[in-house]
């Protein structure tokens, strides 16, 4: 088991004494090479479910795991180094760093690792990703001389630069022109085809979705498989 979310739930606090339940007892099991689509209205909590199984977020109640480990169970520091180990993250924007060139935002997670091999691996790997979406010759750009969809490209690459377990990307295309749009689709899918790595999307694209080996539907606080 790559993840799991068991019975969690989000509530929500407001002003007044009325409360908002943007998660209700919602259970989800990512295995090893899974893909899995998560759709549903703008508000309907797809983005708060994604931050929690990603733990960047806690929930009102309800077990985190990731490889059979409790995430609340352990210190910040503990955690925070499994996250960057185990978890890679894609967003709506890219949030590439402007003063950092191409080739530096993706190795930029790779700061926190200790040994030296390891980081030297990093950047062999990273010119190779870089090469396999046509970003070789962009090295040393910085961002804002790309393309928005450049800019996502990398933005993957960097999300995959220490070999996650588990890739969880929200609206990665919600950016982009349609044309782009499928071109980062046909990217994500066939990365993850070639490395193995399990995928949670966040999307309101039916056409991403049906890319997906498992779709679910969330509303209402519920989580429904499709």
């Amino acid at each position: 088991m790559i993840a799991e979310l068991k019975d969690i739930s989000k509530i929500y606090n407001g002003n007044g004494p009325e409360s908002d339940t943007v998660l209700e007892r919602v259970s989800l099991s990512v295995n090893e090479a899974d893909s899995i689509a998560v759709t549903g209205p703008s508000g309907s909590g797809k983005s708060t479910l994604l931050n929690i199984l990603g733990t960047l977020d806690k929930p009102s109640s309800g077990n985190v795991l990731l490889g059979g480990r409790e995430v609340w169970m352990m210190d910040e520091e503990t955690l925070a180094g499994l996250r960057n180990r185990y978890i890679g993250f894609v967003f709506q924007l890219h949030y590439l760093l402007p003063q950092l060139t191409i080739l530096e935002n993706v190795l930029l997670p790779t700061l926190a690792l200790k040994e030296q091999s390891s980081r030297e691996k990093a950047g062999e790997r990273a010119l190779i990703l870089l090469e396999r979406i046509g970003l070789k010759d962009l090295l040393k750009k910085f961002p804002s001389t790309l393309s928005v969809g450049e800019c996502q490209r990398t933005a993957v690459v960097r999300a995959l630069i220490n070999q996650p377990r588990l890739l969880l990307a929200d609206e990665p295309t919600g950016s982009l022109d349609a044309a782009n749009a499928r071109k980062l689709t046909d990217l994500l899918t066939g990365l993850q085809q070639e490395q193995g790595f399990a995928m949670v999307i966040v999307t309101h694209s039916p056409v991403i979705a049906c890319k997906m080996k498992t779709i679910y539907k969330l509303g209402s606080g519920k989580l429904l498989r499709e």
